[in-house]
């Protein structure tokens, strides 16, 4: 195959090819290879990544489909009961609330897993399908024609496909490519996120304290370990970060009120300025954005790559059906 300039040869020629090598485009990939399309994906390098996901039912579903959860099953934590705490110094406080999965019938709200158990069990899984070819290099640039998309590789070579999957994050070269405007609302807080340790079970209890800045979020994780969300301003985001490790642990175990005990802090700090962002569309000129490529979301609530994962399902199942 030739490409559109004169010259420059196509080193993958596919039907769709999914740029952005996350949870949302791995996904993705899956999901379109698995319906018999034949598939490239654009990974990109991977950064290390040591938020978590709390994955609701419904990704859940997804990844069994995929044949992916057993893969990462035992990296997962239920969350079987979601406490609500008033931490606030106002003198008339909200009653504690606590809510069980049994309750209505559930065996769990969801799982919690750090993204890089998540990614590696997707990626595991890529390798194993014949109609995804996966190619470890970044997008350097999009260029949309009347037939086909064709992606500039970093490393040298294009790739040429009749639909392009954006799932290249909040700075999309895909959204950009295709013309596509977004809305941005930033707010004056930053999320950090960490690891921890802890002397006392979590009993899959993920437990949300409400300050004034913002929530304290303690979700399990296997074993005497919690992923934590701290919604703070600005500010204060930088003086909780500059602190030495013993001194974090204590600052964070004062903040939770030593529910689990002592606390020791992993490595890996997390810093997220709290901003949403949406795109005007979801596609135009043969480009379908997912992920945070169409919407950005705080990581609060497990809202954001549960999204994700239903905007792969989504698009697969449409490129499937076009494909026949």
């Amino acid at each position: 195959m030739r490409d559109l300039a004169e010259g420059i040869e196509v080193t993958q020629d596919c039907e769709v090819a999914v740029v952005g090598g996350g949870p949302a485009g791995l996904t993705a990939s899956l999901a379109l290879a698995s319906a018999g399309v034949p598939t490239v994906l654009v990974s990109g390098r991977r950064t290390p990544d040591n938020r978590t996901t709390a994955l609701l039912a419904s990704s859940v579903t997804a990844l069994e489909t995929l044949g992916v959860w057993a893969r990462c099953r035992a990296q997962a934590a239920p969350l079987k009961v979601l406490r609500l705490v008033d931490a606030t110094r106002r003198l008339w406080r909200a009653p504690e609330a606590r809510f069980a999965a049994e309750e209505i019938g559930l065996d769990a709200f969801g799982w919690n897993i750090e993204n890089g158990y998540l990614i590696a069990a997707l990626a595991a899984r890529a390798q194993a399908l014949p109609a995804l070819a996966i190619v470890d290099d970044e997008a350097q640039a999009i260029e949309i024609g009347p037939h086909a998309v064709e992606i500039a590789l970093a490393g040298g070579g294009r790739v040429r496909a009749r639909l392009a999957v954006g799932a290249d994050g909040r700075h999309s070269l895909c959204r950009a490519a295709a013309g596509i405007a977004s809305e941005r609302r930033t707010y004056p807080q930053t999320a950090l996120t960490f690891n921890l340790r802890h002397s006392r079970p979590h009993h899959d209890t993920s437990t949300e304290f409400h300050t004034e800045q913002g929530p304290f979020t303690l979700v399990p994780l296997p074993g005497l370990r919690s992923s934590l969300v701290c919604v703070v301003a600005p500010e204060e985001a930088d003086r909780v970060l500059a602190l030495a490790d013993a001194a974090l642990a204590a600052d964070l175990e004062c903040r939770a009120h030593s529910l689990l005990g002592k606390f020791t802090v992993e490595a890996g700090r997390g810093a997220f300025a709290l901003a949403v962002e949406t795109a005007r569309h979801y596609s135009s000129h043969r480009v379908a954005l997912i992920g945070e490529a169409a919407h950005v979301i705080p990581p609060i609530g497990a809202q954001g790559l549960n999204l994700g994962l239903r905007d792969a399902a989504t698009i697969a199942e449409f490129a499937a059906a076009a494909s026949q």
